[in-house]
């Protein structure tokens, strides 16, 4: 269980401004929310598929085709310096 100092605690490393008459609701709040977890760790999920969507809907993707023509030569006609179509960039980090 969660207490009012420890509340205050957590808005404060959170940098949450949080006004005193609300700390117990908050820690009400946060304590229900940590003991649902709780009860859902101890469920077996053993056999559960793992779902993408909860509503076990499917997502409509696009083909994946390639829709433009390879410019990397020309844009590389513009940077300072390349090599075997890289750029090369200044050593930032020893």
């Amino acid at each position: 269980m969660l207490s009012a100092a420890e509340v205050k605690k957590i808005a404060h490393l959170a940098r949450l401004g949080i006004e005193e008459k609300n700390v117990d609701a908050y820690a009400s709040d946060l304590n229900g929310i940590l003991t649902l977890m709780t009860q859902m760790a101890e469920l077996d999920t053993t056999h559960v598929q793992p779902m993408a969507h909860p509503m076990d809907q499917l997502q409509r993707l696009r083909v994946d085709e390639v829709t433009e023509v390879n410019q990397r030569d020309y844009f590389q006609i513009n940077a300072p310096k390349t090599e075997d179509g890289l750029y090369l960039v200044p050593k930032v980090i020893d």
